[in-house]
């Protein structure tokens, strides 16, 4: 998200200097806990931390790889003798196209 301002004014805002400022947009330096705060509130954004909810509900998730284990497990099994396509050494061999 951006706010708008420029460097300068997001430097003066946040009561930073602008060449700082600079640094960490440029990626040559990284701000402290502290100047990320101030930068954030210079640009009208406001820092939270909480507690980071898990990407994945693992107790259901397991749920459902059981689930699919079991249906794995209930399809029959055929093996095939001959393969679909030409094995790997036969395609080395071959030049390239």
């Amino acid at each position: 998200m951006q706010s708008g301002l420029s460097q300068a004014e997001l430097a003066r805002r946040a009561g930073l200097p602008r060449s700082v400022v600079n640094a960490y947009v440029q990626g040559t330096r990284e701000p402290g806990v502290e100047a990320l705060s101030r930068l954030a509130a210079a640009g009208g954004l406001e820092l939270k931390i909480q507690p980071r909810k898990p990407p994945v509900d693992a107790e259901r998730a397991g749920r459902i790889l059981v689930q699919v284990l079991e249906l794995a497990e209930a399809l029959p099994f055929r093996p095939r003798a001959d393969l679909d396509y030409p094995h790997l050494s036969d395609r080395l061999a071959r030049p390239a196209a």
